[in-house]
């Protein structure tokens, strides 16, 4: 069972009820409140012998009005007694001839953080197969900083489960955010607050998406302080993709502080597995290293923002030359762009030269291979850039492409 299918569901439903106005916006905790209804909705709409919907809002109406607080608090005293106890829903899912241990509502949205109840990570075969191009790039461009050879498979079979797992998920959980973004885009109903957050995403993200996956490596001994951080990082990250994408989409001010930092953010993922690489060996960070290749992870966001920059506009994804063309205008946003590359290039060569010869060689040619292979990846060619013909009218070119 894929946890980013349950939370679709539970998207789905929530915007549903944004939908229809069935929350008051006088509530005084609308995340909350959404959060509530929703799961009682999906709980409501489970099959459950042989009630129908109607038979179903029947026993609602005759039994709502008879519960009380204090009624409420004495089952929760009485649950607290007992550790092994469930929530009284597990009651209910005799009648979905079902032996999870498990409530419903539980089962439909994993990343709630209930009493009681620990969520487990885990991530679907879809983001496993999606994740697999990131692993051979961060192997082969990685890995030899670590004084690991590519061509040898156990020095990649003896790493990959873990880095494997964690790459999938944040995959998981960027595919979500993505799904957000782009439903802000085409207008459907995920509305925003003044503040570029909506209740809907609230749900969703404020629970600390990444603390399953968190736990998971802190009982493998395998969470630092710096993994910690950058998984802060990347949290910060979907949360400036949604703000600046969605206030590009309505034409509001893009701060540029915003945009530089979401930038350098977006490659969490890669010093995620970086800093994995250096616990499961057993090393010291080497900090020269981790600067380094911060640079590169930024040239590297830039060169494929340049080469996605089309499809990033159909499906208002963030990409910083999107960002540059609302903040300094069509005509001015490549000059703007090409100076932030030409003083990340500067720096680049600089730290370069302190780097073992040896290693900054098969950089280099590693570089040169990742660039002829084309795409996503993390090669760049020094001073060989190749900014697109900017769009100044996003919502004509998506227009003409439908």
């Amino acid at each position: 069972m894929e946890e980013l299918k349950r939370l679709e569901k539970f998207q789905t439903v929530v915007s549903s009820i944004t939908c229809h106005s069935l929350l008051s916006s006088s509530s005084s905790d609308s995340a909350s409140s959404s959060r509530f209804l929703s799961n009682l909705v999906l709980f409501l709409v489970q099959p459950c012998g042989e009630l129908d919907l109607d038979s179903k809002l029947g026993l609602l109406s005759e039994f709502l009005p008879k519960i009380s607080g204090p009624f409420l608090e004495e089952i929760s005293r009485s649950l607290e007694l007992d550790d092994e106890a469930t929530t009284p829903l597990n009651t209910i899912s005799e009648c979905q001839n079902s032996c999870v241990k498990r409530s419903v509502m539980d089962n439909v949205d994993p990343y709630m953080s209930q009493k009681h109840q620990e969520v487990v990570a885990m991530v679907g075969l879809d983001a496993m197969k999606r994740a697999n191009s990131t692993l051979e790039d961060f192997s082969r461009s990685y890995f030899m900083f670590h004084r690991l050879d590519i061509n040898e498979p156990q020095s990649i079979f003896r790493y990959l489960p873990v880095l494997s797992f964690t790459e999938s998920y944040i995959y998981q959980m960027d595919a979500l955010n993505e799904k957000i973004v782009s439903e802000s885009a085409c207008g459907s109903q995920v509305i925003y607050s003044s503040h570029g957050w909506n209740a809907e995403s609230r749900v969703l993200f404020e629970t600390n998406p990444l603390k399953p996956l968190g736990d998971l490596l802190e009982r493998e001994a395998l969470l630092t302080n710096r993994v910690q951080q950058e998984f802060n990082s990347g949290e910060e990250y979907w949360a400036l993709e949604r703000k600046l994408c969605h206030a590009l989409s309505n034409k509001n001010k893009i701060c540029l502080e915003d945009v530089m930092r979401a930038i350098h953010l977006k490659s969490f993922d890669y010093r995620v597995l970086n800093l994995l690489l250096y616990k499961l060996r057993g090393e010291e960070v080497n900090e020269l290293h981790m600067d380094f290749l911060s640079i590169s992870e930024f040239l590297v966001e830039v060169a494929d923002d340049l080469f996605d920059y089309e499809d990033d506009v159909l499906e208002n994804n963030f990409n910083v030359l999107r960002m540059f063309v609302g903040i300094f205008g069509s005509s001015n946003a490549p000059t703007e762009l090409a100076k932030r590359i030409s003083e990340a290039e500067e720096k680049y060569e600089e730290i370069m030269k302190s780097l073992d010869p040896h290693l900054s060689s098969n950089y280099q040619r590693r570089c040169e291979e990742a660039t002829k292979e084309g795409g996503k990846i993390s090669g760049h060619s020094l001073g060989t850039w190749n900014i697109p013909a900017v769009i100044s009218d996003e919502e004509a070119y998506r227009s003409a492409q439908r």
